[in-house]
C-alpha cells in the first residue's frame, strides 16, 4: 500500500479473507443481504481506521500529487485497491481530502480524523449553503453518494451558493447530520457505505472560493488517482485467470491471459506517464491536465471492462459461484468503474482534441 520497505506486512494490507459471522437468529427472513452488507461495512470501517492510523504514524505514505512522488501515490492507491476496493474507496477519499485541503489552504486534517470527499452532483435536491448573521456558514439539504458516511469524522462537501458552487469542510459529529437508511442497496461496493446523507443546518467552513474545487489542477490529479484504484481492482479480478493458466495448457485460457496482461501493462505505463506529467507541471501551466485525466481514466475504465470480460469468459461460472472473494471483486469493480461517465467523457475528450487541431 505504499509503506516504507521496513514496514512491509502492516496489518492493513494482505489478502487474508476476514469473515464476519452474524448469528442466524439475528437475521430476519428476507433480510440476509442487509445484514451481510452491514457486516461488510463494519469490516471496511475498521480497516479504514487502521489505515488512517498507519498514515498518521508515518507507516503508510501517500505523497501529495505534484510533489515529485506522484507515481508512489498512484502505486499506493493501486495496492490498496488490489487488496480491497471498498477499503480503497474510503482511503482514496481521505487522501484526496488531505490533498485538497493543502491545495486550497483549508484547515489541516487532525491526527485521527477520517475524511471523505462528497462532491457528486446528480439531478435532485442537492446541498445549499447559507451565510449566517455572525458571518459563519451552514449547509442544508441532501447529498448523494457519501462514501464512508458512518465511519468518516469529517467531509468536504460541495454546496450551492448564490453565485455558483463552493466547497465546505464539515464535522460529522453533529446530530444535524443524518445518513439515510436504505439509500445504498448496492451488492457491488456494499462495504464502501455510500448512502445519501441529509444535512440540517450543519456548521461549515469554506475551503477555497466559488468553483475552486473543480477549477484547481488537483481536481484532474485526483481523478487519475481514482483510475489507479480501478486498475488495482482489475488486477484482483484477474487472479483466478492467472491461477487457471498455471494449472494447464489450454490455449484459450492462455490467450485470455495474454490479452489481460497487455491491457494491464499498458494501463500501468499510462499511470506512470501521467504521474511524471503531473510532477513536471503540477500547476497545469500548459492547460493539459483535463485532457490527460480523460485519456487515462478512459483507458483504465476500458481495460477494467475488458478484464472483467476476459476473466469471465476464460474461467466460466466456477469462480463467481464458489469463490466469495472473487465474486465480491467482480461486483465491486463493476460498480466502481461506473464513476467514469462513459460516452460523455469520450465526447469531451474528442471535443478537446478537435479544438486543439488533432493529436
Amino acid at each position: 500500500m505504499g509503506a516504507d520497505d521496513d514496514q512491509e506486512g502492516t496489518p492493513v494490507t494482505g489478502n487474508t479473507e476476514r469473515r464476519l459471522v452474524v448469528p442466524e437468529k439475528a437475521v430476519p427472513p428476507g433480510h440476509e443481504g442487509e445484514f451481510e452488507a452491514r457486516a461488510l461495512r463494519a469490516e471496511t470501517s475498521a480497516r479504514f481506521a487502521e489505515a488512517v492510523t498507519a498514515m498518521d504514524s508515518g507507516r503508510l505514505h501517500f505523497p501529495l500529487p505534484g510533489s515529485g512522488r506522484t507515481a508512489e501515490r498512484f502505486a499506493a492507491l493501486k495496492a490498496v485497491a488490489e487488496d480491497d476496493l471498498c477499503l480503497a474507496r474510503l482511503v482514496e477519499g481521505h487522501v484526496d481530502a488531505v490533498a485538497i485541503l493543502a491545495e486550497l489552504d483549508g484547515p489541516a486534517a487532525e491526527p485521527g480524523s477520517r475524511w471523505g470527499v462528497w462532491a457528486a452532483e446528480p439531478p435532485g435536491e442537492g446541498l445549499s449553503a447559507t451565510r449566517q448573521p455572525d458571518g459563519g456558514w451552514t449547509v442544508s439539504g441532501l447529498k448523494q453518494y457519501c462514501s464512508g458516511a458512518h465511519s468518516c469524522t469529517h467531509a468536504l462537501v460541495t454546496a450551492r451558493v448564490k453565485d455558483g458552487r463552493r466547497l465546505f469542510a464539515v464535522s460529522l459529529n453533529d446530530t444535524s447530520y443524518e445518513p439515510l437508511r436504505g439509500t445504498w442497496r448496492a451488492l457491488g461496493m456494499a462495504g464502501s457505505d455510500t448512502p445519501d446523507v441529509r444535512f440540517h443546518e450543519v456548521p461549515a467552513e469554506p475551503v477555497g472560493a466559488v468553483e475552486d474545487y473543480v477549477n484547481r489542477p488537483g481536481f484532474q490529479h485526483g481523478g487519475i488517482g481514482v483510475a489507479a484504484c480501478w486498475l488495482g481492482g482489475a488486477r484482483a479480478v484477474a487472479r483466478p485467470l492467472y491461477a487457471a493458466a498455471a494449472r494447464g495448457n489450454d490455449p484459450h485460457t492462455a490467450a485470455h491471459l495474454g490479452a489481460v496482461d497487455i491491457d494491464v501493462h499498458a494501463a500501468e505505463l499510462a499511470l506512470e506517464a501521467a504521474a511524471t506529467a503531473i510532477d513536471t507541471d503540477p500547476q497545469d501551466s500548459k492547460g493539459e491536465a483535463r485532457q490527460l485525466s480523460l485519456r487515462v481514466r478512459g483507458l483504465v475504465e476500458a481495460v477494467c471492462g475488458r478484464t472483467l470480460d476476459h476473466v469471465g469468459r476464460a474461467t466460466g461460472a466456477g469462480p463467481l459461484c464458489h469463490d466469495q472473494r472473487h465474486a465480491r471483486n467482480v461486483a465491486d469493480l463493476t460498480v466502481y468503474i461506473r464513476q467514469h461517465h462513459a460516452e460523455r467523457n469520450l465526447a469531451e475528450l474528442g471535443a478537446l482534441l478537435s479544438e486543439g487541431g488533432g493529436l
